[in-house]
């Protein structure tokens, strides 16, 4: 398939998260952090939060792909590829192992010294999210999680002791992964993952949902204003879940729906992007008798802490109702029941321009599949190839006919990794294959699939060649 070539300086690359490829995750000095106590479960089993490590459980990424001592190999394979750029996290955990240490942890810091130049080493651009889902668990037991603002000044403590140490070897960053994704009610383990919030008691949920976005929000801004202050170059982004909504169909109730869903989906955006909350956010909680113990020193902040760019993820769109989100008929879906729409990520790249008129970056798109492994050793995923060019495809159509700005396009996943929706390993969006099952069996060994020389190829010929 014919693409359409992009600029030289388009940053081409892959993604991943620190808890779900590192593994070793109490080595070098590394606290528990909120992943580490998330079960596995697959497409039928929702994974479980514990108190604490429990015997006879079984957690995925206390080990997930051992990158933490493979990672000098990982990052050889995968300059292979031509990755202009690669994302991962910085496990708070391993820098602050409570998040309330005076002085950070030295080990830690030492590896991602280490990650951070070997990718540069091979011209590969870091781009680093400060927090996906890895809270010092300690700070859930002892605070509740984000619901406290006093987890506050210790992220930004944090993101002070990164910024410095990793100046002159990271430019971008972003700070909360899918802040968004807690706003999803009807998902609660999001809420866990975001801010380390139970659903129970359910009376509070949303009031301390609502809560600790705002104190996120707040961090947010305050490290952007921190990382501009450490390194004017820097360049520190939000991150979105993005799957916008269709209205279900042309009644009006239905577009009234979809419009308050999207309003409602995009609100830590308005603040991240704007500095400051919309009208309709304020009536929101006026009516449901909501208080996020906002200061005038916090509204200060949100002004002065917009980002410079919007990264987003796109796995899908929503088809939503008066009756609330419904299945889209004119989609398929993948083999776990999410609905594939190439042409979404084209509507998502301008609905976000023309309403931000920010740059955008594509930092997660991937499809999650059961691979098999040939006699030969051979894996053969054209299912994966089909998926991403339509999307690539689609993307370049917004960037060159549309006008949109995107500075970069992430495939998630690009070598094997645990799925953080259910904890497994044989849901595979990578390019290279880990060997590796969903109970922790396997050699680890890796080996290239055939979209592997696939991407290659689109990157050498800057998207051309689909």
């Amino acid at each position: 398939m014919q693409g359409f070539a992009l600029p030289a300086d388009f940053l081409w690359g892959g993604a991943v998260a620190a808890h779900q490829v590192e593994g070793a995750y109490l080595t070098d000095g590394k606290g528990l952090c909120t992943a580490d106590v998330l079960t596995a479960g697959d497409k039928h089993t929702p994974r479980r939060v514990t108190p604490g490590v429990c015997a006879g459980c079984y957690y995925p990424t206390h080990d997930a792909i051992d990158f933490y001592h493979r990672y000098a190999q990982d990052l050889a394979l995968l300059a292979q590829l031509g990755l202009k750029c690669f994302r991962t996290s910085i496990n708070w955990a391993r820098i602050f192992p409570t998040g309330e240490e005076q002085t950070p942890n030295e080990a830690g810091l030492r590896f991602y010294d280490a990650l951070f130049d070997t990718l540069l080493q091979y011209g590969i651009e870091p781009v680093v999210t400060l927090s996906h889902f890895e809270i010092p668990y300690h700070l859930v037991e002892a605070y509740g999680g984000w619901t406290d603002r006093r987890l506050i000044p210790l992220f930004v403590r944090y993101c002070e002791t990164v910024f410095a140490r990793y100046k002159g070897k990271v430019r971008y960053w972003l700070t909360f992964n899918e802040i968004n994704n807690q706003l999803d009610f009807d998902w609660p383990m999001m809420a866990y993952a975001n801010s380390g919030i139970s659903p129970e008691p359910a009376a509070s949920f949303r009031q301390r949902v609502y809560t600790a976005a705002h104190n996120e929000l707040v961090a947010s801004a305050l490290a952007v204003a921190a990382g501009k202050r450490i390194d004017p170059g820097n360049k520190i982004g939000c991150m979105l879940a993005y799957s916008p909504a269709y209205p279900r169909s042309c009644r009006p109730d239905d577009v009234l729906a979809a419009q308050a869903f999207e309003a409602h989906n995009l609100y830590m955006a308005d603040v991240q992007c704007r500095g400051a909350y919309p009208a309709e956010v304020r009536r929101l909680w006026s009516r449901e008798g909501v208080s996020v113990g906002e200061t005038p020193e916090d509204a200060a902040a949100l002004r002065a802490g917009t980002v410079d760019y919007i990264g987003f993820s796109y796995y899908m769109s929503k088809a939503v109702s008066a009756r609330g989100v419904r299945s889209n008929p004119y989609l398929e879906k993948s083999d776990w029941g999410w609905p594939v729409d190439p042409k979404g990520l084209r509507y998502a790249l301008g609905t976000l321009y023309r309403t931000y008129q920010k740059p955008l970056f594509v930092v997660e798109n991937g499809f999650g599949a059961a691979d098999t492994v040939e006699a030969d050793g051979s894996i053969h995923d054209p299912y994966r190839v089909a998926y991403l060019r339509e999307h690539i495809l689609q993307m370049e159509k917004a960037i060159v006919l549309d006008g949109v700005p995107v500075l970069g396009y992430l495939v998630w996943g690009c070598i094997d990794c645990v799925s953080f929706g259910t904890g497994e390993m044989e849901k595979r969006y990578g390019f290279v294959h880990v060997d590796r099952d969903n109970r922790g069996a396997g050699t680890l060994r890796r080996c290239k699939k055939d979209s592997f020389a696939w991407y290659r190829r689109v990157i050498a010929s800057k998207g051309e060649a689909l």
